[in-house]
């Protein structure tokens, strides 16, 4: 599957700049990319492959921060229990079928 130009673009930015957080650095666990800060990981940003639709995963500790994200199309809570912590992931380009066409939303069955 080809990784779609405009989610690379969004992928590449949050790459470039989440290492220049204060004592951030970026790692690669799992064959993933993340930002650590402390050793602890606060971004995943998974892999470029095109295996899986684009996204990252973000530690939000602040609720306005999480609530804002929320509102993203497809954002949800991280699923596997760190949802509960504050982590949220974010799509960078649309999931599901007929992503990308139209206004996104599902039509009634």
């Amino acid at each position: 599957m080809a990784v779609p130009p405009n989610a690379l673009k969004k992928w590449e930015k949050v790459r470039d700049r989440a290492p220049g957080l204060p004592e951030a650095a970026e790692d690669h666990p799992w064959g993933e990319t993340v930002a650590e800060v402390d050793k602890k990981v606060v971004v995943r940003l998974g892999v470029v492959d095109g295996g899986h639709p684009l996204g990252v995963t973000v530690k939000l500790t602040d609720g306005t921060v999480h609530a804002h994200a929320m509102t993203r199309p497809g954002a949800a809570p991280a699923g596997y229990g760190p949802g509960t912590a504050g982590w949220a992931r974010v799509p960078l380009e649309p999931e599901g079928p007929g992503a990308g066409r139209g206004t996104g939303r599902r039509a009634a069955p």
